[in-house]
């Protein structure tokens, strides 16, 4: 019988629509070995992302040691419960599943086209935004409307930044000193998009986003959680296309449309120096994370610990300390020196007696991918 290769060198690739990430990973030592971005793909850059990935092999240096590509693929519909190795089959499975992401599902499959032409008989594997939240129940996933939306379009929550989550529950596990499969947590990935999972023994049994990454969390340029009788008032007041209402709730709302910036650094300092706007829209956002750790968990039976991860998550001492001092009612307390002192490292923020720990972890996307890239290869 023929040895399994050893996966050593893996390539992650996350593909836009007018970019493409990517980082080099040695998987016996878990280190990043290089990292770049090409942008501009078909606007003065590369024609597309065949040619993207023409000027990472050159970045790179012409590398023809890679064992495998790992690529960030946002939509596995009920289709992809797990990371998967990119055959005919699954390809034409993904391509059905583009009508649920039309911007970023053919730049993602489009990547791993480029990948097979120029990396070829390396194999490919598809990592799903999606995938991590497919254990939760249907009370939590399925929405109260005509079943026949589900069953016709697949209309259902599905959640995403699901390998952000993904990795932080495992490190989480390791940090708590349990197996993965004991463990309970409320997990923040916090940033430009923003999301929460409810994690009970190491499975997601509901998440914050849905259908769309549109629900959920106020976030930078998305106004999360509304009303959909809201929408329907303002697309009938101002004569908006579903394409125009689209454009304003995802890329003209959240803390862009309350403050002028999507960017909470900005939105700090603005409420620092007294912008009731800035420190109105910092409230909306700790309050909405609060009330869905809260929630979260309940629905868990009680979290091991609540993690803080993302851009805001390990950065944003002051929006943490927003959220932190909301969460009094589940015996927690902060401990204002951690908390300002933890930027982009694993640190624990509440105070000694809290009864739930809430903890800073940094998140890694990309290794993520790397270590599923391993896994599925390995099966």
């Amino acid at each position: 019988m023929k040895a399994k290769k050893t996966i050593r060198k893996v390539l992650v690739i996350n593909s836009g629509s007018s970019s493409l990430k990517y980082q080099l990973f040695d998987m016996t030592k878990g280190e990043r070995l290089a990292k770049g971005l090409v942008e501009r793909i078909g606007c003065g850059g590369p024609k597309d992302h065949t040619a993207a990935l023409k000027s990472v092999v050159e970045a790179l240096g012409c590398p023809k040691d890679i064992d495998a590509i790992g690529h960030r693929v946002l939509h596995g519909g009920e289709v992809f419960k797990d990371s998967v190795l990119m055959t005919k089959a699954n390809m034409k499975k993904c391509k059905a599943l583009v009508k649920f992401g039309p911007l970023h599902m053919p730049a993602n499959l489009g990547g791993i086209e480029a990948c097979e032409k120029i990396f070829k008989g390396v194999p490919n594997v598809a990592v799903f935004d999606t995938a991590f939240h497919q254990t939760m129940p249907d009370c939590a996933a399925m929405y109260a409307i005509d079943p026949k939306y589900y069953k016709k379009m697949g209309i259902r929550k599905y959640g995403f930044h699901g390998t952000s989550h993904k990795f932080i529950v495992e490190e989480a596990a390791k940090f708590l000193k349990k197996p993965v499969s004991k463990v309970n947590l409320v997990t923040c990935h916090m940033g430009n998009g923003s999301s929460l999972a409810a994690v009970k023994e190491g499975k997601c049994v509901d998440t914050s986003m849905g259908l769309t990454p549109l629900a959920g969390m106020v976030m930078g340029t998305r106004c999360g959680d509304i009303d959909a009788a809201a929408v329907l008032s303002i697309m009938e007041a101002e004569k908006l296309t579903p394409a125009e209402a689209d454009t304003l709730l995802n890329k003209k709302s959240g803390l862009l449309a309350l403050t002028g910036s999507s960017d909470c650094r900005d939105i700090c300092s603005k409420a620092e120096k007294g912008d009731k706007a800035a420190e109105l829209a910092l409230e909306m956002l700790a309050y909405r994370t609060a009330l869905y750790i809260g929630g979260y968990n309940t629905i868990i039976g009680g979290a091991d610990a609540i993690i803080m991860t993302g851009g805001i998550g390990e950065n944003s001492s002051e929006v943490r300390e927003r959220i932190i001092n909301r969460l009094g009612a589940l015996g927690i307390k902060l401990d204002k020196r951690a908390n300002k002192k933890s930027h982009g490292v694993t640190a624990v923020l509440s105070a000694k007696g809290s009864k739930i720990p809430v903890i800073a972890i940094p998140t890694n996307e990309e290794l993520m991918i790397a270590r599923d890239c391993v896994r599925v290869l390995g099966k």
